[in-house]
């Protein structure tokens, strides 16, 4: 146990699998226990068994699986759009000090701007169809994103950069063969970031004008105090955003080995 509690200390894959395994065992104990205890009432707070019922439920009867499907499409194509624009913007911004001083000042605007302020104006521009459920989930992205590439292309070291000038590198061949692969760990690691901050814009997405979805079935259940639903439907997305983060992490150790030395 104390060797578990050192500063700083790596544990091997299995503990910490066994960790997570116990801290998510400890969260439905502690649940279960409140539930149970009367503190609320069951129509706020369901027992856990109720909302793995209330889960089950919701594929057989109801297509959530279809939902979910639909969610999945969006996000990752609102994802995949931030990560075409934002990744070489972002390596154009600290690269070159004229882009940056153009494009950063509107970036920190709109980067602070409410993304469910904007749900009406979306409309507005793209209609109640999907274009404008992508746009909301790459407006709470893009921008965030877009700081992120720029901010670890500058942490690059200025002796790399150096170096490779000095071998007579162009400018071409410097981004190419030494800044983006200096930079590549970092920002892969905060697109698995902005991956998560892109589901959380998602209920947001989808409460407005739709007809699928999971935000959509979690915004109709909510209506009826469906609480077992709700939680369940929010329990789903966690769950696709544990695999999905876990899945990130995994490509992060497979395709820079070099770091786990």
């Amino acid at each position: 146990m104390l060797r578990l509690l050192t500063f700083r200390n790596q544990l091997p894959p299995r503990t910490e699998f066994v960790l997570g395994i116990l801290g998510f065992a400890g969260f439905l104990l502690i649940w279960q226990v409140i539930a149970s205890a009367g503190v609320m009432r069951p129509e706020f707070l369901p027992l856990p068994g109720a909302v793995i019922s209330a889960l089950v439920r919701l594929f057989t009867e109801n297509g959530f699986a279809i939902d979910i499907g639909i969610s999945i499409y969006r996000v990752w194509l609102a994802f995949l759009l931030s990560v075409v624009i934002a990744v070489p913007l972002g390596l154009m911004m600290s690269s070159y000090r004229v882009v940056g001083a153009v494009v950063e000042p509107f970036v920190d605007f709109v980067r602070y701007l409410p993304v469910p302020a904007l749900v009406p104006l979306l409309i507005i521009w793209f209609g109640v169809g999907e274009t404008s459920k992508i746009a909301v989930l790459w407006m709470g992205t893009f921008f965030q994103l877009l700081l992120l590439v720029a901010d670890d292309t500058r942490k690059v070291p200025a002796e790399y950069i150096e170096s490779g000038m000095t071998l007579g590198a162009s400018r071409r061949q410097i981004m190419r063969d030494i800044i983006i692969p200096a930079a590549l760990p970092n920002i892969v690691d905060n697109l698995r970031v902005t991956m998560g901050w892109c589901w959380t814009y998602l209920i947001v997405a989808e409460i407005v004008a739709a007809s699928s979805g999971v935000g959509y079935v979690i915004w109709s259940l909510r209506r009826f105090v469906k609480t077992p639903e709700v939680m369940a439907g929010i329990i789903a997305i966690g769950i696709i955003g544990l695999i999905t983060d876990q899945a990130f992490r995994w490509a992060h150790r497979r395709l820079f080995l070099y770091l786990n030395r």
